[in-house]
This record gives structure tokens, sequence and C-alpha cells, in this order.
């Protein structure tokens, strides 16, 4: 019998994470029944040139869309695709359809079904409905254009136990490509979905609605033993938004690595109640276990603007985590967020102030600093609408939205500019620096130390001769 062709793209973006989107709903399809053809534009030399070589056989074509600069990339190939094949289903998921499940297909008559939220099961039944040409009004978590043209919203679907969904397929992909692109031979991959957490700045209680779910430490393993078999993987990157969710499985997956003598490294996110709760024993537990880096949100050095934001952390839980990180050598990512809407200069100041102490603790600490831009799908964002801001209307001008590199309006060119100039020293003060570098970091301790950023020649020089990466 001859399998239906199921056609899958991932937009162009400047990182090479691995579509694990893609993957997760690519491999819960019965590989007896459906062909997957993964394509990625920043992977593929040609991707439309390779779309079109499966298009006139697909049975519909899917994309992933987040939010900002790839969802251009990602309505081009759409209106390509639809040209050449009008009558073929397209299907959009991702974050810009879980925010705007309708607006999108209002705005962009090429695109026929959105996936709202988890996708496995969703995109799952919404092939059966195609291989049937059928209507999908018992699909839950999507919106669709029906025959008579009008749009239609089903009801949300209800978060599913990652343990179905374990057995992802990375032969979807070219494996070694990714690697080759990332210049280590690091894996990409997620244990869990969702977040329990409030916090006003994010969009996840919105999307996941404080619903949490993740892989069972057995079967995270014993997947894990057999990628690391397959592919000879060095690192692995988790991209759950809050591994260290419960201490216990955390801990039972380290031990049952170390059993296992599983030979990489790891990286994972960490809330800092999280790493908190646990002893300096657990984390000498992870960090035996190949653990070598922690995204540790902390957002404002000042307790008064975390607590705005719903945080619920506390600014000695911070330094906890990072005491027991620089005993054991973990390194660690603690990003900052300035430029809130009616954030004190004081604030301001507390931030400048816990990131340098933070920063200066050991050379594998980073404290990277953005600015804040309204995101759609958070509080914040929704009170500043009704302050009078105006975000995007359609999908067209989300696609040159910068949530990363962009500033929202209220930051002044003053604070930008100190923020742009400090941001440049504190990245030089501390950190592990050639022997070239070493009177720039000299001088960059004591700007920082200071607070002078005054005629910054350094800085001048250093960015005529370095390209800044473009950010989306």
């Amino acid at each position: 019998m001859k399998k239906h062709k199921v056609l899958l793209y991932n937009p162009i973006a400047v990182f090479f994470d691995m579509p694990l989107a893609l993957l997760a709903i690519g491999s819960v399809l019965d590989s007896q029944k459906y062909e997957v053809i993964i394509i990625d534009g920043r992977i593929d030399e040609n991707p439309m040139k390779t779309i079109q070589t499966h298009l006139a056989d697909a049975i519909c074509f899917g994309v992933t869309a987040l939010t900002g600069r790839p969802i251009k990339d990602a309505l081009k190939v759409t209106q390509e695709v639809k040209k050449i094949r009008q009558d073929i289903p397209v299907i959009w998921g991702g974050w810009h359809t879980s925010l705007f499940p309708e607006q999108t297909l209002k705005d962009e008559i090429n695109i026929d079904i959105t996936v709202q939220g988890q996708g496995e099961d969703t995109f799952k039944e919404l092939v059966e409905t195609i291989v049937k040409h059928e209507e999908p009004a018992t699909v839950k978590g999507i919106c669709y254009r029906n025959k008579e043209g009008k749009i239609v919203k089903n009801p949300p679907r209800v978060i599913s136990k990652m343990d179905a969904f374990a057995d992802i397929n990375y032969d979807l992909i070219d494996v070694e490509k990714y690697f080759e692109k990332k210049g280590r031979r690091q894996l990409d991959y997620i244990s869990s979905t969702g977040c329990f957490f409030r916090c006003s700045f994010c969009a996840d209680p919105f999307v996941y609605k404080r619903k949490w779910t993740a892989i069972s430490p057995d079967v995270m393993v014993n997947k894990l033993e057999e990628l690391y078999n397959k592919y000879k993987f060095t690192d692995l990157n988790l991209q759950d938004e809050t591994y260290f969710t419960y201490r216990d499985r955390v801990i039972e997956i380290a031990e049952k690595m170390i059993e296992k003598k599983l030979n990489f490294t790891w990286a994972a996110t960490m809330r800092a109640d999280q790493g908190s709760r646990m002893s300096l024993e657990d984390f000498k537990i992870c960090a035996d276990s190949g653990l070598r880096r922690l995204l540790i949100g902390v957002e404002s050095g000042s307790q008064e603007m975390m607590d705005w934001l719903k945080k619920d952390i506390k600014i000695e839980q911070v330094y906890m985590c990072a005491e027991r990180c620089r005993e054991l050598g973990i390194a660690v990512q603690f990003p900052f967020i300035v430029g809130f809407p009616e954030e004190s200069d004081r604030s301001v100041e507390e931030t400048v102030r816990v990131a340098l102490e933070l920063n200066s603790m050991h050379p594998d600490f980073r404290t990277p600093i953005f600015y804040f831009k309204p995101y759609p799908g958070t509080t914040i964002t929704d009170n500043v609408i009704k302050n009078g801001y105006k975000l995007p209307e359609t999908v067209h001008e989300w696609s040159d939205f910068d949530f990363v590199g962009s500033i929202g309006p209220w930051v002044s060119e003053k604070k930008y500019d100190f923020f742009e100039k400090f941001k440049f020293y504190l990245k030089f003060a501390y950190s592990n620096q050639r022997n070239i570098y070493k009177p720039l970091q000299l001088l960059a301790r004591i700007r920082c130390k200071y607070k002078f950023f005054h005629i910054p020649v350094e800085k001048k020089i250093v960015d005529a001769f370095f390209k800044k990466q473009q950010l989306a």
C-alpha cells in the first residue's frame, strides 16, 4: 500500500535548534501509513525546490510558526505552496497560532487550519480527517476555514501525558547536519510540556493554562540511551520550560544516567525557587551526571519588581543557586529584563548591581540583559494595551516583530545607551579571556565598578571589527 506523504516545514531563523515541534507531530503518525518529510529552511540550501519535489503527492503541508521574523519566511513559503497546489490543506501550528488562532486565518487566505497548544494528538486526528476528505469538525484544539469559508474555532484540547509521545523519531531529520551547524554534537530534546507558574511577562500561562506534564524517568533515560548509542552526541540541550519542576524526578533521571554511564554533558532551565529546594548533594548528583550549564531567569534585581512580575522567587534563592553552582563549577546564564512599564530608577539600579555581582562570581556565569517588549498572551501586555499601546494587528505585521533584539517605548535613549555599554563591558569583565583581551578586561572591570561608560573607545573598536549577529 502506498503511504500518504505529509510535508512539514521549519522556517528560516538565526538559531539551529533541531525542529522538535515538527519531530513531535511527525513521530506520532503511523510509519506504516504515512511518509513524513521535514524540510528545514535553515538547513536546506534550496528549501522551495525540495518542497516542489514532494508537493504533487503530499496530502497536507504543515508549518511551525514562532511569533516574529520566522513568520516572514513561513508566509512566503506558504504562498508559494498554494500557487503550485491550491487544493493542498495548509496547517500552521506553534506559538503564534496558539496566541492568534482565528486572526491568523483571517489575515492569510492561504492558511486553512491553525493548531493551538500541544499538537501531537491534534495533528494525528487532523491528518486522519484529511485522508478521509472530511471536515475536522470534531478535532479539538484547532481553528479552521470550513467549506463555506467561515472560520470555526473548535473546543480546546486538554494537555496529554508526555510518556505517550516519548518515542521521537530523529531519523526524520539529518541529525549530522544540525551537529555541523551548531559546531558541536549537541542533541536537542524536550522532556516536559507546559509550566505551573504565573509570570506576568510570559505567554506560557495563556497557552498551557498553568498545566505541566513530563516523560517519566525510566522512559526518558532509556530513550536517551538509545539516542546516545545511535548518534554519539556529546551534549544534550534540554528545551523544557522548567526542567527542574520536581526535584525527585530530576534526581532519579540523573542517577539513572550515571548508572547507565551515559557519557555526555547536559544543559537545562531551572527556576531559583526550585534550585533553592535542592541540597548541595542534589546539585552534585546532577553535576556527576553531566550537568554543565543552567539557565536561571532572574528578570530583575529588585524584589519589588520581581513581585510585580509575579515571578514568585526571592533574590536570596538566586544567590543560593549561584553559590552552589560556583562550588561545583556549573556554568549559569542569569537573564535579566529592563524597561518594564513604570519601572523605577531604583529597580534599574538594583538590576545593574545584582547582574554585576552574579557575573563576577565565576568566569562561567553570564548575565544577559534584554529589553522588555510586549509579547502577546501576557498579563503585562494586556495591561499596556488598555493604556493605549498598539501591538501588530496582522500576521504580516507580526512578521516584522523582534522580541529579542528590540526595545519598547519605556526605554529612553539614555537608558538604552547605558545598557548597551554596560552589557558590552560586562561581557569582557569577568569571563575567561585570551591574553590579547586582558587589557580590555582590566578596563572593563574598572568601568563596570564605577559605572563609567563615557567615551567608550574600546567598544567602538570591537564593534568595528566584529559583526553583531541579528537576533529574531
